[in-house]
């Protein structure tokens, strides 16, 4: 049976409209970005296929072009307008970091830093630059690695922090196995940094491990 010959409370797109974004189901919210479905199937069965191939929603979002393009009812076009998508979000949430407001929400970081950084298949090191009121200056990803590393130089933050004319830093970093758990060697370059920058005033707030949770050194008193 067709979408358009279901009850109108079940379709996904009525159901967003009267219910909004979060009533839907993974599988719903796919099945609106595919719009249709393949002969003899629905949208929505096809999502909920696309999703037990890929093992989620996530590893679907992150997938390379060539995994993503081999599965039916994708191709090239669709694999364009789920990044753009995926960017127009992260720069959404960026502007609402960066409006002049002091950062006051943890959730609201951490979801910044996930949209980030959770979709790299290798490391990336970020700093978010702020104020002395914790405003947001700038966001920059600064060091990329390997699939389990990247190397970070104190020397480069520090230069680049007094360029930003930055008060205080935000670190971030992403473990692409998912696991957050902060390593030896990510505590030992955390206070590597923190001695670099308090040599010149700049105070480090915390610094957050994104997998498939996200840990705070603050929160962990790794600081």
């Amino acid at each position: 049976m067709a979408i358009s010959q279901w009850p109108v409370a079940e379709r996904p797109r009525e159901k967003l409209l009267a219910k909004g974004s979060e009533a839907l189901s993974d599988a719903e919210l796919l099945a609106i970005f595919l719009r249709t479905g393949s002969k003899g199937i629905t949208a929505v069965d096809l999502a909920r296929q696309l999703l037990k191939n890929f093992g989620g929603l996530k590893p679907l979002l992150q997938s390379a072009e060539k995994d993503f393009c081999r599965h039916h009812g994708l191709g090239k076009a669709k694999y364009a307008q789920l990044q753009a998508v995926l960017e127009m979000a992260k720069r959404q949430m960026y502007e609402q970091l960066s409006r002049g407001d002091a950062l006051s929400s943890p959730a609201q970081t951490r979801q910044f830093l996930t949209a980030q950084l959770g979709s790299y298949p290798h490391e990336v090191f970020a700093c978010l630059f702020l104020d002395n009121r914790n405003r947001v200056i700038a966001f920059e990803k600064m060091f990329f690695g390997t699939i389990d590393g990247a190397s970070v130089y104190p020397r480069e933050v520090v230069r680049l922090a007094l360029k930003k004319n930055a008060a205080a830093i935000i670190f971030a970093h992403n473990h692409p196995s998912g696991v957050a758990e902060p390593s030896q060697a990510d505590e030992q370059i955390t206070q590597r940094l923190k001695q670099a920058l308090a040599l010149v005033d700049i105070r480090v707030l915390d610094h957050f491990v994104i997998g498939d949770e996200v840990v705070s050194f603050a929160e962990r008193g790794l600081l």
